[in-house]
């Protein structure tokens, strides 16, 4: 029988405005580094970068909490990237040949990324005078020539296209073929041969009219663009693979693929030179790898840096990811542990100053970015305050602590400081320093703990939009591997020559995988942490501001209990360093605690108040004191069958026999109670059908959610006693009397609570009770359908959740309501319970995967606030399901509030990693190298909030772009603006672009001081021009005065730009119309900037 229930006369409205105060979902700001990046450009006059992904992706950085992000529409390579220096624009050239145009526009006072026009050039038999085939008019160089009004595009088929940056339009009749190059050229060098691809293009700071082009056979070729002549050529022979054009224009270095450079004099006598002034392999005699870019920098002192990539022996070093850098008699040869995506120097464009003076070096990488000192010497790393590689070693589990206290977070930051002092002569600072951040202090410091493959745990600043390194733990001084012993041979076997230095912190290589870091916990009131790795480890930390030297105490723990007939067959355990070991400032080991059999930690808490520390594997869980060094108990939580878990993570010899026989046992099974259940309900669906169908169904009235049958799991399925939960509470368990009490949850749905007599110390005694800490089972919960727990907490008196160790005895947090009935939240993957204590009798529960069809991966207790009242705040549960959508409940009447798609289903990767924090927050890897974070509060939300100084161009042809269609007027949150729907060069709406809702407003720089006040200060909004005549406007001409506003204001029509003028019974009206009204034009172009 289907059951019915009475609606609920509407939604409570009441409740519904609380909803919208309390919760609203928002991803936004990705951290860490761009995954597989492609292209790099600098702003030398805006001081900021952008970086070009192969997925499309655009990202703008500029000073710590400055970013911006766009995508382009198709999913596709950016092979470079070119600023339109001071402007706020960028052209990006993507694989497929488009070119882009981006403009960083200003819109309620921050600016955002936005994409203007799109490009691709034609490829008609013909227009290209080398052929008229597709793949010869691909582009494969960008030159900005005049200040960013032009670009130059070099092409696979040797022709340079001259292209009107603001349009994106060709300049017909100025395109440069290879033909008319090789007029210059002699009669010997051209021996039939084409001259291959542009390979480079160059401009003079000094004289935009000349363009250094550089082919792929090595021809050089110095073009006036003005008298449309060749003025010097240089004829090469090697074949080309970078070009750079010195300062004062006296001198071209170019790059080959033989992994030589050539040095070429432009202020020889004649047109022609046939030989350079200096060729060097740099790395001969042996053959070389090609050098793929170099840079030519002088200095005032009289020498000069040359800086390439590339160019290492072949046989010996080809497989080396290079930068070398050569000043004077000094060479350094940088060695990377990733492909070298592209470089820059920070150095002086000025074109009044005579030196380049580079102050720093950018190297981007596939992996990292590193940034070099060349003021300093010996070249030393400036550290990054963002763009740091998340997967320096790859991620395997990640925390988050919120509110951290201030003077922890001192004590953290300080000990960073101490792990890569800065040389005391070292005065450069992080260069890319462009924009403003408008974001707001950050109220509370938050902190993000990553664990890693190699042992390693890293702190990162989270408070904010730019993820900071602070500080990084490494665990793996404690065991004995053999990464000393490699080390040494490797130092051994290397020459002094190349003189190579290993730069940047990428390292994917594990010395030993049982070195993985599993769990970490910090306890924030105390600075002490634990850490649980692959092989068992379960590390008890303190943090020392000072070094020491101190011998860590270990300790075993045998979670079988002699159990008979199981034998470990997976990795051994690591071995720990014996004796006085020096440990830096920071956290230093004071107890390790050794899991046997070595399996990996699926589990781990700490109370530090207690000096507890709880940890599970997959065969049970265990309890230890590290105050008094000493095991407190050891559960085994092991099914009789299942031997599965006895063969841990990294052993090769798993049963494929053992796993496909228990599938087709689950098949068998499900298909048996399938045919039952059809066979058995056939004739009574039949009825109940006909009875329904005889009812008439009021209409206030709706039926209960359909409920899916969930299928019991077998007691003797494969890892069913993996440890999922541990946690610590002080509450009611056996008695009326409240005590420490230790929660324990398995994957077969089994919960284990122990009441724990903890001896306290004496009121103002130092001395540690000798009495010994004891666990006495107390009760045993058996969840239905055997779902396995995910999490488990204590709620109190008032349906709160109990505050963590030394808050309420510190008075940082609200005391627990000891007085009332506690009640036991538990969190399967199935549903959500709720039950009394100490009686452990049900209350409340919300069968999510009987309703949703989806079972729960993640879940957290966190606190949202009002954005409607600072004193507001609930207490809900957040969860994260398979198929990546977060759902919130209410706490404790589980009653469902919001739920939201985060990830996607199919990124099984960023489901597991995903990490909720107290405040609404979340984080998770949308790629192994960089973290999307979201917020499912409506009022705490870390975004980027930033704006950027521009100078826009002065030319009204700049402008014209902007303007083509006929803006419409919008208001958005009370606050009016224009809304600019890009075009394609057709002239059609941009159908990707115009799907956007956001509401554009022109850059204050665009806007008169009078329109900016008035918009500022307006009331009222201006909906439609009506039917304007002719008549009209020339009646309004003799009432309105005109006025000479920016030049930027004027916007291009169909007939010419138009003039701005102002109506004289309202200032605030700006009034622009197409002059071209003798033309026959009945209905003029009206827009307004402002409102009365």
């Amino acid at each position: 029988m289907m059951k019915f229930r009475f609606r609920r006369q509407g939604a409570d409205p009441q409740r519904e405005k609380l909803k919208q105060e309390l919760f609203a979902f928002n991803k936004t700001v990705e951290h860490g580094f761009p995954n597989q990046p492609s292209a790099l450009a600098f702003d030398p006059e805006l001081r900021i970068m952008a970086i070009g992904t192969r997925s499309g992706a655009v990202k703008i950085y500029g000073a710590p909490g400055v970013e911006f992000t766009g995508l382009h529409p198709d999913t596709a390579t950016i092979t470079q990237i070119h600023f339109l220096p001071g402007q706020g624009r960028l052209l990006t050239l993507l694989d497929d040949s488009s070119l882009h145009l981006w403009e960083i526009v200003h819109h309620t006072g921050c600016a955002h990324l936005e994409e203007v026009l799109s490009f691709q050039l034609p490829s008609r038999p013909g227009f290209d005078s080398a052929s008229g085939l597709p793949g010869l008019t691909r582009i494969t160089v960008v030159l900005l020539v005049a200040a960013g009004d032009m670009a130059a595009l070099g092409t696979e088929g040797g022709s340079v296209f001259f292209l009107d940056v603001p349009t994106l339009t060709l300049l017909e009749g100025q395109t440069l073929g290879p033909d008319e190059v090789l007029r210059s050229v002699p009669d010997d060098y051209r021996c039939g041969k084409s001259l291959g691809p542009v390979e480079s293009l160059q401009g003079h700071l000094r004289d935009p009219t000349k363009i250094l082009i550089g082919y792929s056979r090595g021809l050089l070729v110095i073009w006036n663009q003005a008298a449309q002549c060749a003025d010097r050529v240089f004829l090469g022979n090697q074949q080309l693979e970078s070009l750079c054009w010195e300062r004062s224009g006296s001198t071209l270095v170019s790059s080959h693929s033989d992994g030589s450079y050539a040095v070429w004099s432009v202020d020889a006598c004649g047109s022609l030179t046939t030989q350079p002034t200096v060729a060097t392999t740099p790395y001969g005699p042996f053959p070389c790898k090609a050098i793929n870019k170099i840079l030519w920098r002088n200095c005032e002192s009289g020498d000069h840096f040359i800086i390439f990539s590339g160019g290492m022996p072949r046989a010996s070093y080809g497989d080396r990811h290079c930068v070398s850098v050569l000043r004077a008699e000094t060479l350094v040869t940088l060695d990377f542990t990733s492909r070298i995506i592209d470089f820059f120097t920070v150095h002086s464009t000025r074109p009044e100053d005579e030196f380049d003076e580079p102050h720093a070096l950018a190297v981007l990488l596939e992996e990292e970015l590193v940034v070099l000192d060349l003021q300093t010497p010996g070249w030393p790393s400036v550290p990054g305050p963002y763009l740091a590689p998340l997967h320096s070693s790859a991620i395997t589990c990640s925390a988050h602590v919120a509110n951290v206290p201030a003077k922890l977070w001192a004590r953290i930051v300080s000990a960073g400081e101490q792990q890569s002092p800065q040389p005391a002569s070292s005065t450069l600072r992080w260069p890319i320093t462009g924009g403003r951040n408008l974001a707001q202090e950050p109220s509370q410091r938050g902190l993000l703990l990553t664990g890693h493959e190699d042992g390693t745990v890293r702190f990162w600043d989270a408070s904010g939009v730019a993820l900071r390194p602070l500080y990084k733990l490494s665990t793996a001084g404690l065991f004995q591997t053999d990464c000393e012993h490699a080390d040494s041979l490797a130092q051994a076997t290397e020459d002094d020559w190349p003189p190579f230095r290993k730069v940047g912190c990428f390292d994917p290589y594990s010395d030993d995988p049982r070195l993985g870091v599993q769990k970490v916990v910090l306890c924030k009131y105390t600075a002490r942490m634990v850490v649980a790795g692959t092989a068992g480890q379960v590390l008890v930390l303190e943090l020392s501001d000072t070094p020491s030297e101190q011998t860590v105490s270990v300790s075993s723990v045998d979670l079988l209990q002699d159990r008979e007939g199981f034998t470990w067959k997976g990795h051994e355990r690591l071995s720990p360093r014996m004796g006085p070991l020096p440990w830096p400032a920071g956290f230093q080991p004071r107890v390790l605690v050794q899991c046997l059999p070595p399996a990996a930690v699926t589990a781990v808490t700490l109370h530090a108040e207690w000096s507890l520390v709880a940890f599970g594997t997959s065969h049970g869980f265990g309890l230890f004191d590290y105050q008094r060094k000493s095991p407190v108990l050891a559960r085994c939580t092991l099914h009789p069958n299942d031997s599965l878990a006895m063969e841990g993570p990294l052993s090769r010899v798993k049963s494929l026999k053992k796993s496909l026989r228990q599938s087709f046992r689950r098949i068998r099974k499900s298909r048996v109670s399938g045919k039952k259940r059809a066979a058995n309900a056939n004739s009574k669906l039949q009825e109940a059908n006909a009875q329904l169908a005889e009812q008439a169904c009021p209409h206030d009235v709706e039926m209960t959610p359909v409920q899916r049958r969930i299928e019991p799991r077998s007691a003797d399925d494969s890892l069913s006693g993996v440890v999922r939960c541990l946690y610590f509470a002080d509450t009611f368990l056996r008695d009326a009397h409240h005590g420490p009490t230790m929660w324990a949850g398995t994957n077969s749905g089994s919960v284990f609570a122990y009441a724990l007599e903890v001896p306290t110390a004496a009121a103002g005694g130092e001395k540690w009770p000798e009495r010994a800490v004891e666990a006495v089972l107390g009760k045993e919960v058996q969840l239905m359908h055997r779902a396995p727990v995910v999490a488990i907490a204590v709620l109190d008196g008032h349906g709160r959740p109990l505050p963590e160790p030394y808050e309420a005895s510190r008075d940082l947090a609200q005391a627990p309501d000891m007085q009332g009935g506690h009640a036991v939240l538990i969190a399967s993957e199935e549903q959500f319970k709720v039950f009394t204590l100490p009686k452990v009798s049900a209350k409340t529960k919300f069968k999510l995967t009987a309703h949703e069809g989806c079972r729960v991966r993640k879940v957290a207790l966190a606190t949202f606030a009002s954005v409607a009242c600072e004193d507001y705040a609930e207490t809900c549960l957040a969860c994260l399901t398979n198929l990546g959508d977060v759902h919130v409940f209410s706490v404790p009447g589980l009653r469902p509030q919001v739920h939201y798609p985060c990830i996607r289903k199919e990124d099984i990767s960023g489901i597991a990693s995903c990490v909720l924090t107290r405040h609404g927050q979340g984080f998770y890897l949308i790629s192994p190298s960089e973290f999307e974070r979201f917020s499912l509060s409506a009022r705490n939300i870390t975004e980027p909030l930033c704006s950027l100084d521009v100078s826009w161009p002065r030319d009204s042809a700049h402008a014209s772009h902007r303007l083509r269609e006929s803006p419409k007027l919008s208001q958005a949150n009370g606050t009016p603006g224009i809304i600019l729907a890009p075009q394609s060069r057709d002239g059609s709406p941009d159908p990707i672009c115009s799907k956007r809702s956001d509401t554009l407003e022109l850059p204050e720089a665009m806007l008169s001081p009078m329109s900016i006040d008035s918009a500022t200060s307006a009331d009222t909004t201006l909906d439609t021009t009506g039917d304007v005549t002719v008549e009209d406007v020339k009646d309004f001409l003799g009432k309105a005065r005109t006025i000479q506003p920016p030049a930027t204001l004027l916007g291009a029509g169909t007939h010419g730009p138009w003039p701005l003028h102002v109506d004289p019974t309202c200032p605030a009206r700006v009034w622009a119309w197409d002059l071209a009204l003798s033309s026959g034009v009945d209905q003029p172009f009206l827009w307004a900037v402002g409102h009365p």
